[in-house]
């Protein structure tokens, strides 16, 4: 008995109920690394469906279709002319990206594209101009046009939804009027070759071309200043001003780069063809909004980039032509492409909101 008429208390059934400090010190380790590999992996396979879901959603694409159209959808021929055929949208794309990084919109690229082509054409079919001269005037065409934007939306102040759509009407009626409304064919082969040469006959000189530009966007964008400084524009402009940045700079900058780029890619149309069509710009248009605000949802969420735009016109076009094989008429192309933009708008609003409330990055 102890002094206060109490049994003593057992030592050894003490240590049996009552973990010694190392012990518990032991425990507590062990529980935390045994959860911190765990939380770890499950934030790294978050991480890469949240970049990577458009790409999930387009392996599973291409599988439903393969099933459902084994003949026709899953062959080398089909899988060779989706990736072929999608240069000119893809440099149509990527010159949109430029001024959508620094927060405005070009509706100009379609009329800008169409009309390189019709320069092209005309320059180089009836007055037998040189074929580099006549891409040289084109690409130069194309900056100018972008200047014109630049100059009324950045100088003025015109909204660039309407300047750009005002600057796409004229430069449509201009080519409409240099080209009589005819479709010209007959450029010289120098360029054609330039453009549709198969590499190993798989894929044209125009794909790797497209791969190219993307690549050296995607450099631009990721580890240059001028790259940095657009993103950080188009994030807030007002504070990109505080913090020094030459914003109505980088603004004319985008607007003019986009114009030169959406030459090009009437440069790649007119090789492609091997002429022009008056009406051929304006189709690029939609598709064009669609697969870059769809990109923004995918490998750098949140944000317009180049490869995630390279991922979404392959996309767009592996839905469009699994449609069509199908029995679905060619309207579903339009249906496609408008509820794709409407959808890609929606995720990417919600993925930017993500990416400020600190999410995945």
């Amino acid at each position: 008995m102890s002094q206060a008429g109490m049994p003593a208390p057992d030592s050894e059934a003490v240590s049996k109920q009552q973990p010694s400090n190392a012990e518990s010190l032991k425990v507590a380790f062990s529980s935390d690394s045994d959860h911190r590999p765990t939380n770890a992996f499950r934030n790294l396979l978050g991480n890469i469906g949240y970049r990577y879901a458009l790409v999930f959603v387009w392996v599973v694409m291409v599988v439903v279709f393969s099933l459902l159209r084994p003949t026709t959808f899953a062959s080398v021929a089909n899988f060779e002319t989706i990736f072929a055929s999608q240069s000119v949208l893809t440099v149509v794309t990527l010159a949109l990206l430029l001024p959508l990084a620094v927060g405005e919109f070009d509706l100009s690229v379609g009329a800008n594209l169409g009309f390189a082509a019709v320069l092209i054409a005309v320059l180089n079919v009836h007055l037998h101009w040189p074929i580099w001269l006549a891409v040289l005037i084109a690409l130069a065409a194309g900056a100018v046009i972008g200047a014109i934007n630049a100059y009324f939306v950045v100088v003025v102040g015109v909204g660039a939804l309407v300047c750009t759509l005002g600057v796409a009407t004229l430069v449509t009626g201009v080519g409409f009027a240099v080209s009589n409304y005819l479709i010209i064919s007959g450029i010289s082969a120098s360029l054609v070759d330039a453009v549709t040469y198969r590499v190993a006959d798989v894929l044209p000189l125009s794909f790797f071309y497209a791969m190219l530009l993307a690549t050296l966007m995607w450099y631009v964008s990721r580890y240059t200043p001028l790259g940095r400084h657009m993103l950080f524009v188009g994030a807030n402009r007002e504070v990109a001003r505080l913090s020094g940045l030459p914003v109505q700079r980088l603004r004319i900058v985008a607007f003019i780069g986009c114009g030169v780029l959406s030459a090009l890619a009437g440069v790649v149309l007119a090789g492609t063809l091997g002429g022009e069509d008056p009406n051929a710009g304006g189709g690029y248009l939609l598709p064009a909004f669609s697969a870059a605000f769809l990109g923004a949802t995918a490998v750098s969420p949140g944000q317009f980039n180049p490869w995630g735009a390279v991922i979404a016109v392959y996309f767009l076009v592996t839905g469009i032509t699994g449609l069509q094989l199908l029995g679905l008429s060619d309207w579903i192309q339009d249906v496609f492409y408008g509820a794709t933009l409407v959808v890609a708008i929606t995720l990417q609003h919600l993925v930017a909101k993500r990416r400020a409330a600190g999410g995945f990055v």
